[in-house]
């Protein structure tokens, strides 16, 4: 006998783990297809042999970022078009059809290809992927403060989605270098081409499923009138600007995305030459990731009892320690480094765990904070430009990275054979690789080790500014700020109008 639905006072089916398990799916989609883009510094300057070539590329694609992301999100805000069931579903099942060859695009295995061509197909492989990206990212961001609007419900979908990530994360972290690694530790660049193939088929899949089990409670207003002004994008981006909690948060996930992609290449060289075996690099990262697990069931208990951003505030000093553990090396590489290694991350990723878990919550509340304070959602462009500045940490903070480890010595004896010649074709056994670790120098390995402990340190301290100093919706003021708002929901008129006892219902 199929289970009867229940539904809420408003019709629609009450919130339950179905939606919390269909939101983590839509995030597991999104990083099937982002999965390597940690790898994506090692493709280009391994098996492409750009070099920093490939740095200065990654910041002139970073420009597409800045007119893509708040482009599609005033597409998104701007479009009153009725669809069948949302536009923001209608979007995202849109943008994870590209993202089936988007990805791959960005693989493409022409190693003897000239420079300028490796430069052409790189920048075209980025816009392709990119743009695709966006289009399915953007709304599902969105997405969270439509599916409920009460804090625990929306404390559950944001630490769902951060399952949906790790996972996301995990699966890829594990399995794929043990795919894409030759015998030797050198990259496969035409197993990392198929690898993003698959991830992209399999994104796809999780966003079909997310589509079909996610149920709109909160609707938007469609409709407009004469008395209603016309969408003005500048005037948006200065709303973001002066959104406190939309900029704390961005500057926290911008911190959190150059601990986990900037150091990304640094992280995965160490492990091809500090502790010469990139195989267990996933592994050991999937380890460090023990914590969120452990955090994630208690994430809506916790929040409801002490906050969203006195939590967030605590994970982000748990991870300042981890970053200042992760300094103590041990001479020679012995095997209690990589021990210390694996614990330091072990209590970085506690409190990256406690953070990203409330960390999606929190934005949905900085949506909300904007119609608080201007009377004005803007889903999409709030959205949209939290998601720029997190490409930006996520382009510019692996650039930044591989122009450091150019100086410690990475590149300029990357593309290097034993004898000192340049490598830009594959080998006699038709390998595409430009990189033997034995190749770079223990000096260099170790200036590498040191460079990851400094990123990661960085990236906790711009994550603890960003919530403890900006963001400044905490218990106290989100309570105040969700009875107004319900107020002016319930009775259409402005806040400072509304009863006192309106909430008493």
């Amino acid at each position: 006998m199929k289970k009867e639905i229940q539904l809420d006072q408003n019709g629609k089916r009450k919130f339950g783990i179905r939606d919390s398990v269909a939101y983590a799916a839509g995030d597991l989609g999104c990083n099937m297809s982002f999965a390597l883009k940690g790898t994506m510094a090692l493709f280009w300057t391994q098996v492409m042999g750009l070099g920093l070539w490939y740095s200065l590329l990654l910041i002139v694609v970073q420009v597409w970022d800045a007119i893509n992301d708040p482009l599609i999100g005033t597409v998104i805000d701007s479009d009153k078009r009725n669809y069948k069931r949302n536009k923001f579903l209608s979007y995202i099942w849109f943008g994870s059809i590209g993202l089936i060859i988007g990805g791959a695009c960005c693989f493409l295995p022409f190693p003897s290809a000239p420079v300028w061509a490796k430069m052409i197909i790189f920048i075209a492989g980025y816009v392709i992927w990119d743009a695709f990206y966006t289009i399915a990212n953007v709304p599902y961001g969105s997405l969270l403060s439509l599916i409920s609007k009460e804090p625990a419900d929306r404390a559950s979908l944001s630490a769902w989605r951060s399952i949906g990530s790790m996972v996301g994360n995990m699966l890829p972290m594990v399995i794929l270098p043990f795919i894409m690694y030759n015998k030797d530790g050198s990259l496969n660049g035409i197993k990392v081409f198929l690898a993003a193939l698959i991830m992209g088929a399999l994104g796809f899949i999780c966003f079909q499923f997310m589509i079909r089990n996610t149920e709109i409670r909160v609707e938007e207003d469609i409709k407009l009138n004469e008395d209603q002004p016309k969408f003005n994008v500048f005037e948006a981006m200065k709303n973001f600007i002066h959104n406190r909690p939309a900029v704390g948060a961005t500057l926290a996930a911008m911190g959190m995305f150059i601990g986990m992609q900037g150091a990304a290449t640094a992280v995965s060289v160490v492990f091809q030459i500090y502790f010469k075996n990139p195989q267990i690099s996933g592994i050991v990262q999937m380890f460090a990731m023990i914590p969120i697990v452990v955090f994630t069931p208690l994430a809506r208990k916790m929040v409801t009892k002490y906050g969203k951003k006195e939590l967030s505030v605590i994970g982000a000093i748990c991870s300042i320690v981890g970053g200042l553990l992760l300094f103590i090396i041990t001479p020679n590489n012995t095997g209690l480094d990589l021990v210390l290694y694996i614990l330091a991350q072990l209590v970085y990723s506690l409190g990256l765990g406690i953070y990203s878990t409330v960390s999606w919550a929190m934005m949905g509340d900085a949506i909300d904070y904007n119609e608080w304070k201007t009377g004005k959602r803007e889903e999409g462009v709030v959205y949209s430009l939290h998601s720029f500045f997190r490409k930006l940490a996520q382009g510019v903070g692996p650039a930044v990275a591989l122009v450091i480890m150019s100086a410690l010595g990475y590149v300029n004896n990357a593309n290097l054979d034993a004898n000192g010649d340049y490598i830009s074709s594959p080998d006699a056994n038709g390998k595409f690789s430009a990189i033997n670790p034995e190749w770079l120098g223990w000096d260099v390995a170790v200036n590498l080790r040191i460079l990851v402990a400094i990123l990661f340190l960085v990236a906790a301290v711009m994550q603890f500014v960003g919530l403890a100093l900006v963001y400044n919706l905490d218990k106290k003021t989100l309570e105040k700020m969700n009875e107004e708002l319900d107020a002016r929901h319930t009775h259409d008129a402005p806040v400072e109008d509304a009863p006192v006892a309106v909430n008493a219902e």
